[in-house]
């Protein structure tokens, strides 16, 4: 797969290059996994889904602690089969699930019902979503413990609000991304540690190609 060009967004007239923003314009994204992007003095290569998932976390982290997320009923719910240890524990930890913007009822001895998800992650898939965060809460329970592992909670749900691999975006899309990264605390770096993006001077491309020697 090759990597798909596209228009970048132009500065606009008599922009020079000390204007154009720091993560610079979209020019193509490669195997549906990087965007490349043209700045004032070289090039960044971004990886889209380590970088959405970090602006992601960064969005809940912040609704949280200001207003709480807000959460957006699902139009049809979703009825789910788990075990009975599962189901205990949406019984358990409803008080919580309700703190994360996740409505979620036992309605069985092993069925949960999904009733409405936190806004920004509405696009995401409900049943992996509310699995994950099942799995989270066995290894550390419901006690105190749960606020020490809140922002781990947090991470599992941005993965799921996050643009996927070998997703096609369009030019005004990887132009938002690359906005959204300029915006964000701490977004050269992933929610595992990852790096999201590295750059590459001319210096470097003109090393790399060993002109000027």
């Amino acid at each position: 797969q090759l990597a798909r060009p596209v228009d970048p967004v132009a500065p606009n007239e008599g922009e020079d290059s000390q204007d154009i923003p720091a993560m610079g314009y979209a020019v193509a994204q490669l195997h549906g996994v990087y965007i490349l992007s043209q700045t004032r003095d070289g090039m960044i290569i971004v990886d889209m889904h380590a970088a959405h998932e970090r602006i992601t976390y960064e969005a809940l982290k912040h609704a949280l602690d200001d207003r709480g997320l807000v959460s957006q009923p699902l139009l049809i719910p979703v009825t789910m089969h788990v075990s009975q240890r599962e189901a205990s524990l949406v019984e358990e930890a409803h008080d919580l699930f309700e703190q994360f913007g996740l409505g979620v009822q036992r309605v069985g001895p092993e069925t949960i019902r999904i009733e409405h998800v936190p806004a920004i992650l509405r696009r995401a898939s409900h049943e992996d979503l509310v699995r994950d965060v099942l799995s989270d809460l066995a290894e550390v329970g419901t006690s105190d413990r749960i606020v020490e592992a809140r922002d781990h909670l947090l991470a599992t749900m941005a993965c799921h609000g996050s643009v996927r691999a070998n997703r096609q975006l369009t030019v005004s899309e990887m132009n938002a991304l690359l906005r959204d990264i300029e915006r964000t605390e701490r977004s050269g770096q992933c929610n595992h540690g990852r790096p999201t993006w590295t750059t590459l001077t001319m210096h470097d491309l003109d090393r790399l190609f060993l002109r000027g020697r």
